[in-house]
């Protein structure tokens, strides 16, 4: 075992000399030696284009009954370990977006193996409860271990789901019952509240609305569809609801660049979510929440200033909206904090915060006075899952015992700036660099040479995705190491010095 770890160690270091002697290479990212001997593969190793033939065989089968449009390629995930993911025609790659965003400390990862190995956790991965009825007896402990351990600031109740998309339905939900409590004060539901919301009228189905903005994205399901405006693939032939729709900020980069006109989008965006709340509330169509993303992910990883968002929680505060913030992609740690929002420095960020993807499962965290005045207002059958709940506990250790968050700004460093400076080589291809922590993205001049770089790094054994028009997304584990960055860069840069 020691002379294998020694031997990858010499491999690791020889490529890294190779990569830096290699005169060709108009830029080189500085090789990084590895902290500790991992049990990571050594870097990407290539035998066939992706998707390779037998990913091309299992395409073609599962198109019989099952739409494959968006199949990239097939896995084994047997053989994907840390970083790297595997293919079913033996190709190795580094993956910087590691299944949209929800694979938090790689794949396999030991301590995982162990906690599924656990004799005492069996019965947990076996017997799926139905949570909102029959809880198992150790359900209150596990919560308090994990998700409680790291709820948001000010936010002592959680919901838990399933996903992204039911987390933010619930979620929507929640706020409005709130609200239309807050508005009856004392006053019970009346008679005729109960028996107009069995055919969808006013009162008992009232006319709030929930504001969004435009590039944001919340998920596919019904309610959270008339939120999203990323893309129109999602949203056509959907019906949607009549609620308002703001502009997010359009940034200018550099940043230091376009103080002045980036202050002013921003105050331009803060005044048209009043205009908009005040619009809809003079129509009797009063706005009981507000949904933001603190990174426009899906839409094009679109950033705003944290003054932004603190004004922005002012106006929902003066308007008396929830302030809903989903942290579906961005929570987890990929921006340096656990929560993206934490960047803001407030004290009261939010009055729901909502997570899926790194936690594993999902769900929403929210303040007391948002809890359902009676059950199965917001329930399902399953409310989420013990067994998801039981490895994310063992995530967050691993969190906590590898300093992982300080991992993320060593890593993200490397990554934030190799970008910028493959910017200034690559004018004509890249742009806009941007990010926080490991959650990066830079844009391409189009959607054409966007998905051909993505595909010309995945066939060098870089797997990366996209996002919005023209950019490019980096969502890496948390274990993300420097040197990966570095393999990454110095790979990107063979690609951009070859595109045509």
């Amino acid at each position: 075992m020691a002379s294998t770890l020694l031997s990858r160690q010499l491999t690791h270091t020889l490529q890294q000399n190779l990569r830096v002697s290699l005169t060709r290479s108009r830029y080189i990212s500085q090789p990084a030696n590895k902290g500790d001997v991992d049990v990571e593969f050594d870097g990407p190793l290539m035998k066939t284009e992706v998707p390779g033939p037998r990913s091309r065989e299992l395409m073609k089968k599962l198109n019989e009954f099952q739409n494959v449009g968006a199949v990239n390629f097939f896995c084994d995930y047997e053989e994907s370990r840390g970083n790297y993911l595997v293919d079913v025609d033996g190709n190795r790659m580094l993956d910087l977006y590691t299944q949209i965003s929800s694979i938090p400390i790689g794949y396999n990862h030991p301590a995982l193996i162990k906690v599924l190995q656990n004799p005492h956790n069996v019965s947990t991965f076996i017997n799926r409860p139905a949570l909102g009825c029959l809880p198992p007896e150790d359900y209150v402990q596990r919560l308090s271990e994990s998700l409680l351990s790291v709820a948001p600031k000010g936010l002592r109740q959680v919901q838990t789901m399933s996903c992204g998309s039911c987390s933010n339905e619930n979620a929507f939900k929640a706020a409005c019952i709130w609200y239309r409590n807050k508005q009856r004060g004392d006053v019970i539901h009346t008679k005729e509240e109960l028996e107009s919301c069995m055919i969808n009228q006013a009162p008992g189905s009232p006319n709030i609305t929930i504001l969004s903005f435009m590039g944001g994205f919340h998920g596919r399901t019904f309610g959270c569809l008339t939120t999203t405006h990323s893309k129109a693939v999602h949203k056509l032939d959907i019906p949607a609801f009549d609620w308002p729709t703001a502009p997010f900020p359009k940034l200018k980069y550099p940043l230091d660049e376009f103080v002045r006109e980036n202050s002013e989008e921003e105050a331009r965006c803060l005044e048209e979510v009043e205009d908009l709340i005040e619009k809809f509330g003079k129509k009797g169509r009063n706005v009981a929440a507000i949904i933001i993303e603190p990174i426009q992910s899906e839409g094009g990883d679109n950033h705003a200033s944290d003054d932004f968002f603190r004004k922005l929680r002012d106006v929902a505060k003066k308007h008396g909206c929830a302030f809903l913030c989903d942290e579906v992609q961005t929570g987890g740690g990929s921006t340096g904090k656990f929560w993206a929002h934490e960047h803001w420095g407030l004290d009261d960020p939010a009055d729901i915060v909502t997570f899926s993807k790194k936690l594993l499962s999902g769900g929403y965290f929210y303040k007391d006075e948002l809890r359902p005045d009676m059950p199965y207002r917001i329930f399902n059958t399953w409310l989420g899952d013990p067994s998801k709940n039981l490895m994310f506990s063992e995530v967050l250790n691993v969190i906590r015992g590898e300093k992982l968050l300080d991992n993320v700004n060593k890593s993200g460093k490397v990554l934030f700036n190799g970008l910028k400076e493959l910017q200034v080589l690559y004018p004509h291809i890249l742009s806009r660099a941007r990010g926080r922590g490991t959650f990066c993205s830079i844009d391409a001049p189009n959607e054409t040479v966007r998905n051909q770089l993505v595909l010309q790094m995945r066939n060098k054994g870089i797997v990366l995705g996209g996002c919005g028009e023209k950019s490019i997304r980096f969502r890496p584990t948390l274990v993300f190491r420097p040197h990966h960055a570095h393999l990454f860069l110095n790979v990107f840069n063979d690609v951009l010095g070859a595109h045509k």
